[in-house]
């Protein structure tokens, strides 16, 4: 079995129809994820795989990060009034986006550069570059100081185990405390 970022790599730029279709089952049966995007930079990264994406974009641009089960797509309407599709297109992701896990981002909206989505979030309306979005269409400001979810230097896994050692400890004295 090819891994991730082989299959990745065919269905997002190889020039062959059936290979590219090939590598879009694949990702599909073994990592659970969607890629349909007119313009993917290579330097986009999936975390963990992919694992749950369902990508409908109609770029996204160089250097974001896509965390697990994120859904980016549409959400057109048909209206029977006029006999009209609305709302039609997929999202741009701006330079060096990161959408955290679960998000959703939907409609033809524009996710500005710099920007970070929240874990959970649900987006559909224009995010401007350099905001954290959460919640429901919510965004404020994002702290130049502060990369919140992903950056180049990540901790390294001594760290990351003592810290969850800390909460751990953190938590046996509450419940040491409580009974």
């Amino acid at each position: 079995m090819a891994d991730f970022n082989s299959l990745l790599e065919i269905n997002a730029f190889s020039s062959d129809p059936e290979a590219r279709r090939l590598a879009a089952e694949a990702l599909q049966r073994n990592f659970n994820f969607e890629l349909t995007c007119l313009h993917l930079d290579p330097s986009v990264q999936f975390a963990h795989n992919g694992k749950g994406c369902t990508i409908a974009a109609s770029k996204i641009s160089a250097g974001a990060v896509i965390f697990q089960n994120v859904t980016i797509g549409a959400n057109q309407t048909y209206n029977h009034a006029t006999a009209q599709w609305e709302n039609l297109g997929n999202p741009v992701i701006g330079k060096n986006v990161i959408i955290a896990d679960g998000a959703k981002i939907v409609g033809p909206i524009i996710i500005g550069d710099n920007s970070v989505i929240g874990t959970g979030a649900i987006i559909t309306k224009d995010v401007p570059a350099n905001s954290i979005a959460y919640g429901v269409n919510r965004f404020k400001p994002r702290d130049p100081n502060y990369s919140p979810v992903f950056y180049k230097d990540m901790p390294h896994a001594p760290e990351i185990v003592a810290a969850c050692e800390d909460v751990v400890s953190r938590y046996a004295k509450l419940t040491d405390s409580t009974h």
